[in-house]
């Protein structure tokens, strides 16, 4: 048995998988919502506690006064043989401080402290990367069908979510091997006018402007900001909306559903600026066998993704308009990718033989 995880600022994924080597359902699943825990070590003990009983007839009985003898086996704790955490933030000499939350994750304390044979940390998008190799056409949503060589080339993946993550997955002769990256914390580069606006009017917040300050949760929220100063058009409604809930849940519902220009004009530069740094993600990576599209966000947009915005700037490459319109561009929509591609190395670390 291995446990897998997906870490994230928000939630994280916890899931036991009777993995032996090709993809299977997970045995149990369950989902925390990370700020309500100090720490992985308390969310996992509180995962890996044996389930308590419910209450039986000669449990009530035995309340009740009555003779009653009843032998149990006790429980025990689940046998893990492997363990493997996708996480959001760094991960070096297997140890990670989180980006978005007050955590430091350690895989030698955890396989310590929960007697785990082999522990091992992935960055969250080196994670999803192993998750986007074990995924079924039904689980994408094609963008641009391309006309990618016969020969393998690399892959890439972009997934905006609670932050920016990017991976590049290179060929290495027999298999893709996922590459960790901090892309997204890379500096914003604006491609006309109004970005170069809307970099101003980051710059007046953050002396660092990444594209995970824009391509994110809070980087839509922030580009709608930007919006409704320059434009000054913003509904009453939707602000109370917005203060009342999830910033960036209400600005893509008004936006989809056409219901506000300065929300529709805010997807508009999210879907735009999102397909340029896609765009650039390929051509460094000369990825020319496709460019994944995860995270929570892009399923939410996918109409928006769909109406060519986001195709126009991925290919907006001068010279190289046309090699990166040959370039299969692909929406993961399982969400739980990333824990699938966890689960994918613990479950090879558990088939490997001790040192």
């Amino acid at each position: 048995m291995i446990v897998a995880g997906d870490i994230g600022g928000t939630k994280t994924h916890l899931a036991l998988f009777d993995w032996k080597k090709d993809r299977v359902d997970p045995v149990r699943l369950e989902s925390f919502h990370s700020a309500e825990y100090t720490s992985l070590e308390d969310m996992l003990t509180e995962f890996l506690a044996p389930p308590t009983a419910p209450q039986s007839i000669d449990d009530v009985a035995a309340e009740k006064g009555d003779a009653v003898e009843v032998e149990r086996p006790a429980e025990t704790p689940q046998k893990i043989d492997a363990a493997c955490f996708g996480i959001a933030g760094p991960v070096i000499d297997n140890r990670c401080q989180t980006t978005n939350l007050p955590w430091v994750v350690d895989g030698a304390t955890l396989a310590k402290q929960f007697d785990i044979p082999r522990v091992k940390l992935l960055n969250d998008l080196e994670a999803m990367a192993y998750g986007v190799l074990l995924l079924r056409p039904d689980e994408v949503e094609v963008l641009n069908a391309g006309t990618p060589p016969a020969y393998n080339q690399a892959l890439a993946l972009i997934a905006a979510g609670t932050g920016l993550g990017e991976s590049i997955l290179f060929w290495n002769g027999s298999r893709y091997q996922p590459m960790p990256s901090e892309g997204g914390h890379a500096d914003f580069a604006p491609n006309n006018d109004n970005e170069i606006e809307l970099l101003r009017h980051l710059r007046s917040s953050y002396l660092h402007v990444s594209y995970e300050r824009v391509l994110s949760g809070p980087g839509l929220h922030a580009i709608y900001d930007y919006v409704r100063d320059s434009k000054k058009n913003e509904p009453t409604w939707l602000a109370e909306q917005i203060k009342a809930g999830d910033p960036a849940a209400a600005i893509a519902e008004a936006g989809l559903k056409g219901q506000a220009d300065i929300a529709k004009q805010a997807l508009d530069l999210f879907a735009s600026i999102y397909g340029a740094e896609a765009g650039n993600l390929a051509l460094k990576g000369m990825t020319l066998n496709g460019v994944y599209v995860g995270g929570g966000i892009a399923p939410k947009l996918l109409a928006k993704l769909k109406d060519g915005t986001f195709m126009k700037s991925f290919t907006n490459k001068g010279r190289y308009k046309r090699v990166m319109s040959s370039i299969p561009v692909k929406v993961v929509m399982n969400q739980k990718t990333p824990l699938l591609g966890a689960a994918s190395v613990a479950g090879a670390l558990s088939s490997t033989p001790a040192s």
